[in-house]
């Protein structure tokens, strides 16, 4: 479980997610914990089809797909980091359709609506959200509906959100390297996170 699975939701590759979730992932390395970079663009997925399956599983069945290959690497790892630009307002598409597939970590009684969990809760998971934002305030482009959206769900899966990393105003590709700050405070959590598992 001491290990931390870095999770890229940007479809630019080489960007300033994939330069901050590398940092973080360094911070989290330097301390001795072993981690693992995925960059969802890398992986063929479909959305969740709402089969519900996985209700009566305890596993996604319905599509056999790239998420096949992230599931057993998500249950291993005790840490998380996920990260992703903002697209209109909110996360990419890739990781909603990521967020949408971890469905199958859920246990749901036979009423609708009715109790739920989570099969990864009571695992002392804990986890690190970053957006990247255009924009240079927090009120416009919606990092903070980004943060909550992700921030919720990790947390329904069982994480403790130990940090977050909102950066801002900040487009072009590669830019983030101009604001050592920025990296410095990247590595520090990743450091963080390691040092809370």
């Amino acid at each position: 479980m001491k290990k931390i699975l870095g999770i890229g939701g940007s479809p630019r590759k080489g960007g300033n997610s994939d330069i901050l979730l590398q940092r973080l992932l360094k911070g989290a390395s330097d301390e001795g914990v072993a981690t693992e970079e995925i960059q969802l663009r890398e992986y063929q997925f479909q959305p969740c089809i709402a089969c519900e399956r996985c209700r009566k599983d305890k596993e996604c069945t319905g599509l056999q797909d790239g998420m096949q290959l992230i599931y057993p690497k998500i249950r291993e790892a005790g840490g998380m980091i996920l990260i992703s630009p903002i697209y209109s307002y909110n996360v990419t598409a890739l990781t909603k359709s990521f967020i949408d597939r971890l469905y199958s970590f859920y246990h749901f009684s036979d009423e609708r609506p009715g109790q739920w969990s989570s099969h990864l809760a009571g695992q002392g998971r804990k986890a690190i959200i970053a957006v990247v934002g255009e924009q240079a305030t927090r009120a416009e482009g919606g990092m903070d509906l980004t943060l909550e959206t992700m921030r919720r769900s990790v947390e329904a899966l069982g994480y403790e959100v130990v940090d977050e990393l909102p950066v801002l105003g900040i487009f072009h590709k590669g830019k983030v390297r101009e604001y050592p700050q920025v990296l410095e405070q990247a590595e520090a959590l990743g450091r963080r996170l390691a040092s809370l598992l």
